[in-house]
């Protein structure tokens, strides 16, 4: 798979589509890769360039030492952009992808056309969360990654979805399970030490929420609070835990096109 070397490693990504459609930039959750996007790109790339890429610490991407940050995870994407020479893109993100995606919003809109924020929140839980999940990844190494995958499940689909399409939700769960422990941990701080509730407001790009009726992580509220802050905001809610793209897989795909092709 290509590549983008970066100061301190390689960021793993697929280019896929017409070469003379706008581009389509799709981020993936904490503990994913860019395969969590495998049932959109057959809707997605008779539209448009589709770039998704592995997140630091994730996939096929480096996994550098230490701590990273949202502001860390955003300036990737934006070397990305710059290797393939891309000016601006449409960019849809999920969970940690959404706080990506609210860093661009803010800190980078000139590169973004319209931007889509996915079972995500200004801030994603609280401290004592993130710290607790450092220290078991950091302590147990990856049997703690194989653990937390069983426990996944629950968090990231309903009961009902899970016992349907258990294949499916092994695949995703299996990424995580795949994560470096080092690289997962990194991404924890990122997410949270991330806090955009004073800066939304910044954010002047046409943009639509998707929430997940039943995500018990980043619940409608929070899509909710995202929507009041960001003006002409618009708000999708789907029958799905946190990875609506993935449980309500063909609504997903059929209103992601409706907005970003209006």
């Amino acid at each position: 798979m290509p590549v983008v070397h970066l100061a301190d490693g390689d960021l793993n990504y697929q280019l896929e589509g017409p070469a003379d459609a706008p581009v389509l930039l799709l981020s993936n959750s904490l503990g994913t890769d860019l395969g969590m996007w495998d049932t959109q790109m057959p809707a997605f790339t008779e539209h448009f360039r589709v770039l998704r890429y592995d997140t630091r610490g994730h996939g096929q991407s480096q996994v550098s030492a230490g701590f990273y940050s949202i502001e860390q995870l955003g300036r990737d994407v934006l070397a990305l952009l710059d290797h393939l020479d891309i000016a601006r893109v449409h960019f849809c993100g999920l969970s940690m992808g959404g706080l990506i995606g609210q860093w661009l919003g803010i800190h980078a809109g000139e590169r973004l056309d319209k931007l889509v924020l996915c079972n995500t929140a200004a801030k994603i839980a609280n401290d004592e969360v993130w710290n607790s999940r450092i220290d078991m990844v950091l302590q147990g190494g990856q049997q703690a990654m194989s653990d937390l995958r069983d426990a996944s499940i629950a968090r990231w689909f309903t009961p009902e979805f899970a016992a349907a399409e258990p294949a499916e939700a092994n695949r995703i769960t299996a990424m995580l399970a795949a994560t470096s422990a080092q690289g997962y941990a990194g991404n924890c701080a990122a997410v949270r030490d991330a806090d955009f509730r004073e800066q939304l407001a910044a954010i002047k790009l046409p943009t639509l929420i998707v929430c997940g009726t039943a995500d018990a992580v980043t619940t409608p509220e929070h899509g909710r609070f995202l929507q009041q802050q960001i003006a002409g905001a618009q708000l999708l809610e789907l029958h799905a835990a946190h990875l609506s793209n993935v449980e309500a897989g063909e609504a997903f795909s059929a209103a992601l096109l409706g907005f970003l092709t209006s």
